[in-house]
C-alpha cells in the first residue's frame, strides 16, 4: 500500500507509476481536496483502464460527472454517506430501513420480554447485536452478531433484521417517528419580519432617531407659531422643516425676511438636521447592506419553533443533514459563527433559520431554543469545538439545569467526532450516546468499493459501525461448498439468491453456498471484508499486485 501525500500533486503522474499502478487493485482517493483527487483518479484511469478507482468528491456536480463511465469503483461523498446516521439519531429513530435482493428490509431493536433464546423470542429473524441489559452480570455490555440460539435476559436490547411484516409478528415496532414542522401565518411573518428590523439596527440608532424627531417637534412649533408673511398651517410648518434639515430648498419657503432669532434658529435647523440625517442614512445602510439582515428574521421565528432539530455548523455534513430534516417534514434551525459561509444561500433557499453566533456559548443555544428542541446536531469542521458544544450542551440540559429555562428532558444531542478513537474515548468520558465518527462511517464504503463489495448501507448501533453488504461466491473460492455454520464469524447472512433457485431469507446456519450465490450480509464492515477475500476465486500471486491508496484527512466538510 503506497500513500500520496498531499504535497505530492505536482508529481501524481510520477508517484503513481513508482507505484506501477498499471498492476495495482485499487486506486482510493480519499482526501480533502475535490480537484487532488479528482486529478489522481483520471490519471490512474489512464494509466490503468480496469484497476478499481475509488474517490472522494463532494461537489454534487462533478461527483455525478465522473461517475458516468468511472468504471470498476466508486465515486463517493462523505458528507451523503454519514448523513442519514446522524438524522437517525437526531429523530432517536429505532429503525434503519434498507434494500436488498430487492427486498425492503429494516434494523429494528427492541428489549426482550422475558428469558429465553433469541429464537425462542424472536423467531428467524436475523440478530446483529445484543445489548445486555441491568439484569444481567454484564450491564451495558455488547455482543455482536450472535447466534439465534443466545440466551437473554429480560430487559436486554435486541437488534434485528428482518422485513417490517416480520418484524410487527413479533411485536417490533417499526414505525418512523412523524414529521411536525410548524406552519407560520402571514401575520406572525408580517411581526417577526418587522421585529426583525427592529433589532437587527445598531443601538446608537435609536437615539439619533429620537434627536432627529425632537428637532421637527421643536421646529414645527416655532414655524407654526413664528413665522410671518404668510402664516404657516401645522402641514406647512412639517413640510418646511423637511425640506430644511435635508438641504432640498424648494424655494417656496424663505427664512429671508423673518425675524434675525428665526434665521440664527433656522441656520442650528440645517446644520443639526443634516448631522442627524446622515447618522440615520448610515445606520440604514449599514443595516440593508449587511448579510446579517437576510437572515436575522431567525431569531424572532426560532421563538415560535416547537420539537424542532438544532443543526451547528453549515458544514457539508450539516447541510446535508439539514436537506434531509427539511425535505422530511421537520423544523430545522441552524447555528452558524461564519457570516460568509458558503452553503448560507443553500439554507435561505431551503427557508431554514440561521443564527449567527458562537455555539460554546450559553446565550447563542437558549436563542436557538435549545429547551424546546427535540434534538441538537453539532457538526462542525473541529472536534474541539464539537466536543465543547457537547459538554456545554451536557451541563445545560442535564440534572443542574439552568434554573430559568423550562427543558424538554428527551434532547438527543449528536456530535461529530472525526477521529474514530476519539470519539469512543468522548462518548465514554462525557457519556454521550451518539456521537458519529465520519472515517467510522464512511470507510466501509470506500474500502468496500475497492475490494469489489457492494455495499448497500450503514448504521450505527451505540458507538460501533455496522456494515450491509452483497457478495458474489465464486467457483473454487474459500467459501464455496461450506456451510454458514463454518464461515460466519460476527457477521449474520440475511439473504441468499441463485439463478436457478428462489430467494432465501434468513438461511439457517445448516446452509451451504454454492458458486454464483449472491451472498446479503451484515455485520462490522472488518469482518465483512474478510467473508469478501474468501469468497474470491483462487489464483496465483501475481508480484507487484498491490493497492494504492491516497490517504488524507477523511473530513467531512
Amino acid at each position: 500500500m503506497v500513500r500520496l501525500g498531499s504535497s505530492d500533486f505536482t508529481g501524481v503522474a510520477r508517484e503513481l507509476g513508482r507505484a506501477e499502478v498499471s498492476k495495482a487493485q485499487a486506486v482510493i482517493c480519499a482526501g480533502d481536496d475535490d480537484a487532488a483527487n479528482l486529478e489522481i483518479a483520471l490519471l490512474a484511469r489512464r494509466a490503468n483502464p480496469t484497476v478499481r478507482v475509488v474517490a472522494r468528491i463532494s461537489n454534487d456536480v462533478l461527483r455525478m460527472a465522473v461517475a458516468t463511465d468511472n468504471g470498476p469503483g466508486a465515486i463517493l461523498d462523505v458528507a451523503e454517506l454519514t448523513a442519514s446516521s446522524v438524522v437517525e439519531a437526531c429523530l432517536a429513530q429505532p429503525t434503519h430501513p434498507f434494500e436488498a435482493a430487492g427486498i425492503q428490509f429494516v434494523v429494528a431493536g427492541t428489549e426482550a420480554p422475558q428469558d429465553a433464546t433469541l429464537r425462542e423470542i424472536f423467531g428467524e429473524l436475523t440478530p446483529v447485536a445484543v445489548i445486555h441489559g441491568p439484569d444481567s452480570p454484564t450491564p451495558g455490555e455488547m455482543d455482536v452478531c450472535p447466534s439465534r440460539e443466545q440466551q437473554v435476559r429480560t430487559g436486554d436490547r435486541a437488534v434485528l433484521i428482518g422485513t417490517a411484516e416480520e418484524s410487527a409478528q413479533h411485536g417490533i415496532r417499526t414505525r418512523r417517528p412523524v414529521a411536525t414542522r410548524s406552519r407560520r401565518a402571514r401575520v406572525r411573518r408580517f411581526f417577526d419580519a418587522l421585529r426583525t428590523v427592529v433589532n437587527d439596527f445598531n443601538p446608537a440608532f435609536y437615539p439619533a432617531l429620537a434627536a432627529a424627531s425632537t428637532l421637527i417637534i421643536i421646529s414645527m412649533l416655532l414655524l407654526h407659531y413664528n413665522y410671518r408673511h404668510p402664516r404657516m398651517t401645522w402641514v406647512d410648518a412639517l413640510y418646511f422643516t423637511i425640506e430644511t434639515i435635508t438641504t432640498t430648498g424648494y424655494g417656496d419657503f424663505s427664512f429671508a425676511h423673518q425675524e434675525t432669532w428665526l434665521r440664527l434658529f433656522s441656520a442650528g435647523l440645517m446644520f443639526g438636521g443634516a448631522t442627524t440625517i446622515a447618522l440615520l442614512v448610515a445606520f440604514i445602510a449599514d443595516v440593508l447592506l449587511s448579510r446579517r439582515f437576510v437572515f436575522a428574521a431567525a431569531r424572532p421565528r426560532v421563538r415560535h419553533l416547537r420539537n424542532h432539530v438544532i443543526v451547528v455548523g453549515l458544514s457539508a455534513l450539516g447541510m446535508r443533514v439539514v436537506t434531509d430534516l427539511v425535505a422530511a417534514g421537520y423544523d430545522v434551525a441552524v447555528i452558524e459563527i461564519n457570516e460568509d459561509n458558503r452553503f448560507l444561500s443553500a439554507a435561505q433557499e431551503l427557508d431554514v433559520p440561521v443564527i449567527f453566533g458562537d455555539a460554546t456559548l450559553v446565550q447563542t443555544l437558549l436563542l436557538a431554543r435549545v429547551d424546546r428542541a427535540r434534538a441538537v446536531a453539532v457538526l462542525t469542521r473541529d472536534d474541539m469545538i464539537n466536543i465543547e458544544t457537547g459538554i456545554v450542551l451536557a451541563e445545560l440540559l442535564g440534572p443542574r439545569v439552568v434554573p430559568k429555562i423550562s427543558r424538554r428532558a428527551d434532547v438527543s444531542v449528536v456530535l461529530r467526532v472525526y477521529d474514530r478513537a476519539l470519539s469512543f474515548a468522548v462518548a465514554q468520558r462525557f457519556g454521550f450516546e451518539n456521537v458519529r465518527s465520519t472515517v467510522a462511517l464512511a470507510a466501509p464504503w470506500f474500502v468496500g468499493a475497492a475490494m469489489g463489495l457492494d455495499v448497500l448501507g450503514t448504521f450505527s448501533i451505540r458507538q460501533s459501525s455496522f456494515m450491509i453488504g452483497a457478495m458474489c461466491v465464486a467457483q473454487g473460492s474459500e467459501l464455496d461448498g461450506q456451510q454458514l455454520l463454518d464461515v460466519e464469524t460476527n457477521t449474520r447472512v440475511i439473504a441468499v439468491t441463485r439463478a436457478d433457485a428462489e430467494i432465501q431469507l434468513h438461511p439457517q446456519r445448516d446452509a451451504r453456498l454454492c458458486a454464483g450465490d449472491t451472498v446479503y450480509l451484515v455485520g462490522p464492515h472488518r469482518e465483512l471484508l474478510d467473508m469478501l477475500r474468501r469468497g474470491l476465486p483462487p489464483k496465483e500471486p501475481v508480484a507487484g499486485e498491490h493497492q494504492v491508496e491516497v490517504a488524507r484527512e477523511m473530513r467531512a466538510g
